[in-house]
């Protein structure tokens, strides 16, 4: 169960440190008073989308902090240890939301992502929101709603497996049928693209090493003009070559030497460089007397070349590319030769796919359609005690096994209500007024949650558009629920507060630059002051005491003591 929230810098909350306990809780407050904030937090810190907007004016960050006791959540102790992310009994949630509008998530003190924080939240936490009557209109949601109440979510999870493969191999095959039937003109066309493409040699094909060459014979004259001119430069004029300069500077600097014999190393240094010089102008003249001008060799390099850059361009690739465009047409008009042998395989793997669809489409549709012959039964139940007197719910679940395969199954799945006798069921958003919705709401959610194992279940005022006798009913379920697990209860009813075992107050204060949301626990006189104030009525007055003392005194006679 959650045994703390902290939270800092959030919103109209600078600082809170709230510990909460066992059996049922409720938050109370005038309105606007910050109880969505901590609804906001938790939501949050288990895994919500979060922006800059969340955190508290001339604030660097916000914080919230979550501190769970798993002793009663095996389900998420065991994830935990598979994840390598346990703490003994303890799990430590934290979410950072910074300026920049990026978060940080870490579970105990190891940083997770997004993903893997709301993984564990859903075997920590269950959260019914004030508008989930809402949501239970579309099918999908109420598909959901059963699926998740009869524990189908892992056959659900298998079929849509299945579902995805059928998909993915249905359009190859489709694509290949439609392939095909042009298939004639195509392979005809593949075969020509690469009769050209192969009259370049592609094995051996080096566009680099071509045009190179053909850069070279291109300007064949300068090279041999240059060449010869720096050749002269290096050795072969007699007079001023490099060679003959530092052969006179040598000589100098030998006779020299004998009177500074310090700058001999430096003779041998010259000598050393001649010798250079010399071997380099004789590789130069061998690289100029190889070099001849070949004017069939230079006619057969443009026409490559042009061939190459007139492919290029048809082909929209660089010449570089071409050996890998041949690859690819090969590859097709492999994949076209034998189209046939892989339409076919197709076929017969589709076969397969329909068939273990059908057989885990049958099971969970049987699945779906025992537990909601029993869910319906105790909505049905439950709506009529929060008076709906005449009141059905049904579930309708029709097998769609004449349909191809499809996500979640072939059921229909339909919630369906009649508000009268004698009249026929309906759906849901067709036959229930605003306040009927809320009730039937509330009784689904409680029929659903009867049977999960969720530790913490959070109710933010699933009872709006309820009151008097009603209230007090649902007061009675939500305490009923507590009894093996953590109910916190965002509510307006007296009716609702009075049941709940422990009571926190959200107050707002405002001072001149800032607005403070703060949460006490009430007890006593002050618990009694607030039924008062919750019962109605400008003042209060020894009557509405009166009778908010009476709610918190029936209720504590009640056969029914707080858990643990």
């Amino acid at each position: 169960m959650l045994q703390n929230l902290n939270i800092v810098d959030l919103a109209i909350v600078k600082s809170l440190d709230l510990d909460l306990h066992e059996g049922m809780s409720v938050l109370t407050g005038e309105t606007g008073a910050g109880k969505s904030i901590l609804l906001t937090a938790l939501g949050l810190a288990l895994g919500d989308r979060a922006d800059s907007s969340y955190i508290r004016p001339g604030s660097k960050r916000a914080e919230i902090n979550l501190d769970f006791d798993l002793s009663d959540a095996p389900e998420a102790r065991l994830w935990l240890q598979e994840n390598e992310l346990d703490d003994q009994d303890s799990c430590l949630i934290r979410r950072i939301i910074n300026q920049d509008g990026r978060s940080r998530a870490f579970i105990n003190n190891r940083p997770v992502t997004l993903q893997t924080l709301q993984a564990v939240s859903t075997k920590l936490v269950e959260i019914h929101g004030q508008h989930a009557h809402l949501t239970l209109l579309h099918q999908d949601a109420q598909r959901g709603f059963l699926d998740d109440a009869a524990g189908c979510r892992p056959l659900v999870e298998k079929i849509n497996h299945i579902y995805q493969l059928w998909r993915n191999n249905k359009q190859q095959l489709q694509n290949l049928l439609q392939a095909a039937t042009d298939q004639s003109a195509r392979e005809e066309m593949l075969r020509y693209q690469i009769d050209e493409l192969e009259q370049l040699d592609l094995e051996n094909f080096n566009y680099q090493e071509l045009s190179g060459e053909h850069d070279r014979l291109a300007n064949l004259g300068e090279i041999l003009s240059t060449g010869q001119s720096q050749l002269d430069v290096l050795y072969e004029n007699e007079q001023q070559s490099v060679s003959r300069l530092l052969s006179l500077s040598i000589h100098a600097l030998r006779d020299l030497a004998r009177l500074a014999p310090e700058i001999g190393t430096l003779c041998d240094d010259l000598g050393a460089a001649q010798i250079q010089v010399e071997e380099a102008a004789l590789e130069l003249r061998r690289f100029l007397e190889a070099q001849e001008a070949d004017p069939q060799r230079m006619d057969w390099l443009e026409n490559q070349l042009g061939i190459i850059h007139n492919l290029a361009r048809k082909h929209h690739v660089d010449p570089e590319q071409l050996p890998d465009l041949s690859k690819e047409l090969h590859a097709e008009l492999d994949g076209l030769t034998h189209s046939t042998e892989t339409i076919a395989e197709l076929q017969t793997t589709l076969a397969q796919l329909e068939k273990d669809y059908s057989e885990l489409a049958e099971r969970l549709s049987r699945q779906r359609r025992k537990f909601a012959g029993k869910m319906q039964k105790s909505i049905t139940d439950t709506i009529q005690e929060l008076g709906i007197t005449q009141g059905t719910f049904l579930i309708s679940v029709k097998p769609q096994q004449d349909s191809p395969p499809q996500a979640n199954g072939w059921d229909k799945i339909e919630f369906l209500v009649s508000a009268n006798p004698g009249l026929p069921p309906r759906p849901l958003g067709k036959v229930a007024s605003g306040g009927e919705l809320s009730r039937i709401s509330l009784a689904i959610q409680l029929a659903s949650s009867s049977d999960k194992k969720t530790p913490t279940m959070i109710f933010d005022e699933v009872d709006s558009g309820i009151g008097g006798g009603i209230a007090e009913i649902v007061g009675l379920k939500l305490r009923q629920l507590s009894d093996n697990r953590q109910v916190l209860c965002v509510t307006h009813l007296p009716q609702v507060a009075a049941q709940a075992h422990n009571h926190l107050f959200v107050a707002k204060t405002s001072a001149a630059r800032a607005t403070t949301s703060s949460v006490v626990s009430l007890t006593g006189q002050a618990r009694t002051e607030e039924i008062a104030r919750m019962l109605g009525g400008v003042q209060m007055t020894a009557q509405t005491l009166a009778h908010a003392q009476e709610m918190l005194t029936g209720q504590k006679h009640q056969d029914d003591p707080l858990p643990g």
